[in-house]
C-alpha cells in the first residue's frame, strides 16, 4: 500500500500544473455533450487543475497529460445527474455530467416495442436476457426485450482474393494483401474491429492495424424499412478503401434506413457511437460522412441537427434532402400509373413524364410484366406507398419472429412510416398514427396541359378520376404482387383497393395539420440549415429509372438557398452511368478533396468553410471513366436560375416530380399547398393559353371545390 501511494503521489506530481486561478480552471466532456453522455464513462478534458474529482472522489489517477491539460476516461458515472470537479489550491470549478444508459434512450423517447433482435445473425451470440415477463426474444435464462450482447473485438486480414478473414493468432498467412496508407507507407492489411450493441442496434468500429491515419470515417447506409427491428451490419463497416487508406470507420445498424426511417433514433445512435469511438480512440482530426439515399439523407439532417458533432463533412451520394418529404410525391406514383395503365392514351411509356415528372422508357424492361416499357414510378417507386401507408402489410418476414413472445405479437403492430414515428406525428381518435399526405388542390398534369402536351378534356378527366388514399384504419391487406401467396390471381399492383376512387369526381385527401406540423418542427424536415463542407456526388442514372432521381442534389442546393441565400460549403458531382455499362467511384476523389479541405479548416479556422475551399471544392461533371467534363461556378447553370445552361446541365438533363409538374418547387417540402380560387388561378393564367369555357369552368370547381394549388 506504500508503495501504491508514493507511485500514485509521483504520478499526480508529474501532472500537476503551475497554480491556477479559478478564472484559469476549465473542464469540457470531448466525447459528447454534458447532458448526453451514456454507458457510464466520458473522456474528459482538464485546464489548470491539480486533480479532478468524481462524485467528490478523487480519480485524477485516471489522466494524462496531453497538450495544455490534462485529459481522462472518467468511468463510474452513476446513471443520472454526476459532478465533475477540477481544484487548483483553493480554487474548483465543477462540472454537472447526466448519464444515460447504454441502451439508451438519451432524447428519442420511449423504446420501441416489439423489437427484434439479430445478435445471432450477426455473429455476437445470442441476446442478453433481460426479463422474466415473456416478453421478447426466447434466449436461455428468460427473455430479451432490448437485444443487448456483450462487446466482441477481433482481428481481420484482408485477403488478395478481396475478402476478409480471420487473423490467426500467430503466423503470416500467404494470401494477407498489403495497403498503401494516406502517407505513403505500405503495410499489411490487417484490422482491428469492435462490435456490440449501443442503443440497441449493431455497431461496429474498425481500423487498421498499424496505420491509423487519426481521420474517421461514419459509413451510413440506405434502404427503406419500418422499424421494431435491430437491423444487421452493412459492408461499409469494413470499408476497404477506407480502412486500407488509414481511416478509423464507424457504422451502426440503427444508422441504415434498411432497419427505420426515424432520423431522431438514428441521430441519437449516431451520437453514440461516435461518443465509444472518441472514449477509446480520442477526437479524430475529422469524421467524414460517407453514405448513399438513406445515408445520405442521415447526413444532411443530422449535420443540421446537431453541426459538427457527428460529422465534421459529408460526402451525400445519390441524396435526397429528406426522407419525409418524398412521401408526399411518392403517395402519387400507384394513384397516376393506375390512372394511365386503365386509359389507351398513356399506353406509350415515354408520355408518362409528362404526369409524373420523372423519366419514363419505352425500351427499358418493366419488372412486372418483363416487357419493354417502364417509368421511374414502376422501377424505382413501386411498393413504397403500401410500406409507407399501409399499417396491414410488411416486408420485414424474418425467421427471427418464431421466437418472439408473446405470440402473436408481430400482428400487433401497424407497419406505417407513420406508425414508425408516432411520437412525432400523434395518433388519431381511432388508434392509428396521423398521416401528412395530402394532395387536396394538386393539378396533376398542370405543366403538360399548359404546354400543350395534354388537351384539356385529358386534364380534367385526370383530376377527377386520380383519386386519393384511404386512412389507415380503413385499409385492408394488400394484394399481388405485394402478398406473393396472392399471385398471380389477385393482381393489384396500384394497391387499388386501398385507394378511394369511387364518385364523380374521386375524393382528394387532407393531411393531418397536427402530424404536418409536428413533423416540421421535429427535425426530420431538411430545412437547408448546414455549414459542413458537403461534396454531393451521384451517378447520373435517369436512363436507368433509378429511384435516386438526379434533381434532388439541387433540391437540398435550394433549401439551404431559401434558408440563408448561401450554399457555397456544397459542391455537386455528377458521374456519367450509361445504361448497363460500368459505373466509375468518384468517392476517393471526394475523400482527397474534403481532405484538403478539413486541412484548410484547422489552419485558417477564421475562414470559415466556404473561404477554406481547395481548387477541386467546385460544382463538377464526369464521363463514365471518371474523366472531367467541366468545373466551375457556371457549370449548372440553368437548374436554379434562369442562364443559359451550363456544360453539365447540358450534359445531364433533369426531371422532376409529379408535384413540380403540377406546379411546385424544385426543392419539394411542400405538404399541403395554400389554395386559390379557380376564378383567380384563370385570370393569372396559371393554365396557359387554355382559357376555359363556362362549362369547363364548372368542371374545375366541382373536381377543386375548395380552390386549387397557389405555389
Amino acid at each position: 500500500m506504500v508503495m501504491k501511494t508514493v507511485l500514485v503521489l509521483t504520478l499526480l506530481a508529474s501532472l500537476t500544473p503551475a497554480p491556477a486561478s479559478r478564472a484559469d480552471l476549465a473542464l469540457e466532456v470531448l466525447s459528447s455533450r454534458p447532458d448526453q453522455v451514456t454507458g457510464g464513462d466520458a473522456l474528459i478534458r482538464v485546464r489548470g487543475a491539480s486533480r479532478v474529482l468524481r462524485n467528490g472522489e478523487d480519480v485524477t489517477a485516471l489522466f494524462e497529460r496531453t497538450g495544455n491539460g490534462l485529459t481522462g476516461l472518467v468511468d463510474g458515472l452513476v446513471v443520472g445527474e454526476n459532478t465533475v470537479t477540477a481544484t487548483s489550491g483553493p480554487h474548483r470549478r465543477s462540472l454537472r455530467i447526466r448519464n444515460h444508459p447504454i441502451e439508451g434512450p438519451v432524447f428519442s423517447g420511449a423504446h420501441q416495442y416489439p423489437f427484434l433482435c439479430k445478435t445471432e445473425r450477426s455473429g455476437l451470440g445470442p441476446p442478453v436476457a433481460d426479463n422474466q415477463d415473456g416478453q421478447g426474444m426466447r434466449v436461455e435464462g428468460g427473455w430479451s426485450r432490448d437485444c443487448f450482447a456483450p462487446v466482441v473485438t477481433d482481428r481481420l486480414y484482408r485477403s488478395t482474393d478481396g475478402t476478409y478473414k480471420p487473423m490467426p493468432e500467430q503466423g503470416h498467412p500467404a494470401d494477407l494483401a498489403t495497403t498503401t496508407l494516406l502517407d505513403g507507407r505500405t503495410v499489411d492489411f490487417v484490422v482491428r474491429r469492435e462490435r456490440g450493441v449501443i442503443n440497441r442496434f449493431l455497431y461496429s468500429i474498425a481500423m487498421i492495424e498499424n496505420g491509423w491515419n487519426q481521420r474517421a470515417i461514419y459509413r451510413f447506409d440506405g434502404g427503406v424499412a419500418i422499424g421494431h427491428d435491430q437491423g444487421t451490419l452493412g459492408g461499409g463497416a469494413l470499408d476497404p478503401y477506407g480502412l486500407g487508406k488509414g481511416y478509423a470507420v464507424l457504422h451502426s445498424s440503427g444508422t441504415r434506413t434498411s432497419t427505420h426511417y426515424n432520423l431522431i433514433l438514428g441521430g441519437e445512435t449516431a451520437l453514440m457511437v461516435k461518443e465509444r469511438f472518441v472514449e477509446r480512440h480520442g477526437t479524430p482530426l475529422y469524421t467524414v460522412g460517407v453514405g448513399a439515399s438513406g445515408g445520405a439523407i442521415q447526413q444532411y439532417v443530422y449535420g443540421q441537427n446537431y453541426g459538427d458533432r457527428v460529422i465534421d463533412a459529408a460526402i451525400p451520394q445519390y441524396s435526397y434532402p429528406d426522407m419525409v418529404t418524398q412521401t408526399i410525391h411518392v403517395g402519387d406514383c400507384e394513384l397516376l400509373e393506375r390512372y394511365m395503365d386503365h386509359h389507351p392514351r398513356w399506353a406509350r411509356w415515354d408520355d408518362r413524364t409528362a404526369l409524373i415528372g420523372m423519366n419514363a422508357s419505352d425500351t427499358v424492361v418493366n419488372p412486372l410484366t418483363g416487357r419493354p416499357g417502364s417509368d421511374e414510378c414502376v422501377n424505382g417507386w413501386r411498393g413504397l406507398t403500401p410500406l409507407t401507408m399501409n399499417p396491414l402489410w410488411t416486408s420485414n418476414n424474418d425467421p427471427e419472429w418464431q421466437r418472439m413472445d408473446p405470440p402473436g405479437v408481430k400482428d400487433t403492430v401497424q407497419w406505417t412510416h407513420w406508425d414508425d414515428l408516432r411520437k412525432v406525428y400523434g395518433v388519431d381518435e381511432r388508434g392509428y398514427a396521423r398521416s401528412t399526405w395530402d394532395n387536396v388542390g394538386v393539378q396533376y398534369g398542370l405543366e403538360a396541359l399548359a404546354g400543350g402536351v395534354i388537351t384539356p378534356e385529358e386534364f380534367l378527366d385526370l383530376n377527377a378520376e386520380v383519386g386519393s388514399w384511404k386512412e389507415a384504419a380503413d385499409m385492408v391487406q394488400e394484394g399481388c404482387p405485394f402478398v406473393r401467396t396472392a399471385c398471380p390471381a389477385d393482381l393489384d399492383p396500384w394497391s387499388a383497393r386501398n385507394a378511394n376512387l369511387s364518385g364523380d369526381p374521386a375524393p382528394r385527401r387532407t393531411g393531418d395539420p397536427e402530424a404536418i406540423r409536428s413533423v416540421r418542427r421535429s427535425g426530420l424536415v431538411f430545412g437547408g440549415d448546414l455549414d459542413l463542407p458537403v461534396i454531393d456526388w451521384r451517378h447520373y442514372l435517369e436512363e436507368r429509372l433509378d429511384m435516386h432521381n438526379a434533381h434532388q442534389s439541387f433540391a437540398s442546393r435550394k433549401r439551404m438557398l431559401d434558408h440563408d441565400g448561401r450554399a457555397g460549403n456544397q459542391v455537386i458531382w455528377f458521374t456519367d452511368a450509361r445504361p448497363d455499362g460500368p459505373m466509375f467511384d468518384q468517392t476517393p476523389e471526394a475523400l482527397q478533396v474534403i481532405d484538403a479541405w478539413m486541412a484548410n479548416i484547422r489552419k485558417y479556422p477564421a475562414r470559415g468553410v466556404v473561404g477554406n475551399k481547395p481548387p477541386q471544392a467546385v460544382d463538377r461533371c464526369f464521363a463514365t471513366d471518371g474523366t472531367e467534363i467541366a468545373a466551375g461556378p457556371h457549370v449548372w447553370d440553368g437548374v436554379l436560375d434562369r442562364r443559359s445552361p451550363g456544360p453539365c446541365t447540358q450534359r445531364f438533363p433533369l426531371y422532376g416530380t409529379s408535384r413540380t409538374v403540377a406546379g411546385g418547387p424544385i426543392e419539394g417540402g411542400v405538404y399541403k399547398c395554400r389554395l386559390q380560387p379557380v376564378e383567380r388561378a384563370v385570370a393569372k393564367g396559371l393554365y396557359g393559353s387554355w382559357d376555359p369555357t363556362p362549362d369547363q369552368r364548372a368542371r374545375l370547381k366541382q373536381i377543386f371545390p375548395t380552390g386549387v394549388c397557389d405555389y
